[in-house]
């Protein structure tokens, strides 16, 4: 596993952003449909395919899809993966990077958005915790792109990449405490 930053680098992994109490209910509104089933999601897809979360990377996997970019983190549900989880998902030249809870760290943004531009398969595995990576993931990706993260005992939201979805994320993260420049110059390209 390659670690960001070489962890030579303290200020890599700064906090750029905080998710403040009185604001998690708005975050936790779908951005896109919900499916259960991971072979309808992939019929959905036409462009890159970033997921967010194991779970997700898992079934995508399982269904005959490695994401180009996947962020995991270990857990599903705040419970630890098993071990099929942790096999299918698992990358040995994952990049780790380190991104506390209700958060966005200089360190994730800066992998994210360097992994989605790259164009090669990348898994981004999390220290932390990875459910706020689908925001900059959004703002990141191509449009056309699919972003696909788990909407809890429902099933996998799947985002379809647009100016009208980028614009609901900026309002989102506008509503975040921080350094809201810093955080548009490192994952929003307009």
């Amino acid at each position: 596993m390659t670690v960001a930053g070489g962890g030579t680098d303290a200020g890599r992994d700064d906090v750029v952003v905080t998710l403040p109490e009185e604001e998690r209910a708005a975050f936790k509104e779908p951005l896109g449909p919900i499916e259960p089933d991971p072979d309808a999601v992939l019929a959905a897809v036409d462009g890159p395919l970033i997921a967010v979360g194991d779970a997700v990377t898992y079934h995508l996997v399982r269904a005959g899809r490695r994401p180009d970019v996947a962020v995991v983190d270990g857990r599903t549900e705040r419970e630890a993966v098993d071990a099929e989880v942790r096999e299918a998902v698992g990358d040995e030249d994952a990049i780790a990077v380190t991104n506390p809870p209700a958060t966005l760290t200089d360190d994730l943004l800066r992998e994210l958005c360097r992994a989605i531009e790259g164009g090669e398969t990348a898994t981004i595995y999390v220290d932390g915790e990875e459910d706020l990576a689908t925001l900059p993931a959004i703002l990141a990706a191509p449009a056309g792109a699919s972003v696909v993260y788990g909407q809890p005992g429902e099933g996998m939201v799947h985002v379809s990449v647009d100016e009208a979805v980028r614009e609901r994320v900026r309002r989102l993260l506008s509503t975040m405490e921080g350094d809201h420049d810093r955080l548009w110059s490192l994952c929003d390209p307009d």
